[in-house]
């Protein structure tokens, strides 16, 4: 019964989320690239509450040598959430969910950097999260792409990312902090648009055959908008630097 009468509140008989948002509609997200004058390539994103900081450094000589790849360069991932960005200030030092985070942002952004181009060499990307809401992981790789853009490094595509869901029985893109508590599924997903390939799919909740695959067509369809923001901010930074020189 509990279940049920949150379900009311997420999702009104108008299909009205509770934020206002219709069923497809995304949170408001803001992008600007080349934001840290001490990176190669930054990035900062606004994706509905969440606020994240990117900074990309490097290709650089890699330290402790020995970890080196004669073959290929490195990308390492740091997601990390300072104190202040949920309710209840979180230890500085690194969870066990900022941990896996990471390793996810890592692996799916992997398949995106052309890291055979510069062995013996390694990328670091760091993402500081300012303030936390649902779907920080998405904003983070979402951030993370425009900001390894800026810094220059080859990439086959921009991995772009949302997360679709579940809440009373509907599915439903782009999933808040309330949808995530007490929804009935959470799908992560990223993808690169031009190649049309998925590099990064998660699911918390129980789907059937035919919700996950509409749950995950409307991720994708909604990593295609965010496609749109990121590019936008990447010409917006290169068209004003033109225009100030």
């Amino acid at each position: 019964m509990g279940g049920r009468d949150t379900d009311l509140v997420l999702l009104d008989e108008n299909g009205i989320r509770c934020d206002g948002r219709k069923i497809d509609e995304p949170r408001r997200i803001m992008i600007k690239a080349g934001v840290l004058k001490n990176a190669d390539g930054s990035a900062y994103i606004e994706f509905g509450d969440n606020k994240i900081l990117a900074g990309v450094f490097g290709p650089r000589d890699v330290h402790p040598k020995h970890i080196a790849d004669t073959d290929t360069g490195i990308l390492r991932c740091r997601y990390h959430m300072s104190p202040f960005s949920v309710t209840e200030r979180k230890s500085p030092a690194p969870s066990r969910r900022e941990i896996e985070i990471s390793k996810v942002l890592k692996e799916a952004l992997q398949p995106a950097v052309m890291l055979e181009q510069f062995p013996r060499t390694v990328v670091d990307v760091f993402l500081e999260v300012l303030q936390a809401d649902g779907g920080s992981r998405c904003a983070a790789l979402d951030a993370a792409s425009v900001a390894l853009a800026d810094a220059g490094i080859p990439m086959r595509d921009m991995v772009s990312s949302i997360a679709a869901g579940k809440v009373a029985d509907t599915i439903i893109l782009d999933v808040n902090n309330e949808e995530d508590q007490a929804g009935q599924a959470d799908m992560p997903v990223g993808y690169m648009p031009n190649l049309e390939k998925i590099t990064l799919v998660q699911l918390d909740g129980i789907l059937t055959q035919d919700e996950y695959k509409k749950c995950l067509e409307t991720a994708i369809g909604g990593c295609k908008l965010v496609y749109e923001i990121q590019k936008k901010a990447l010409t917006d930074k290169f068209f004003s630097n033109g225009e100030s020189a």
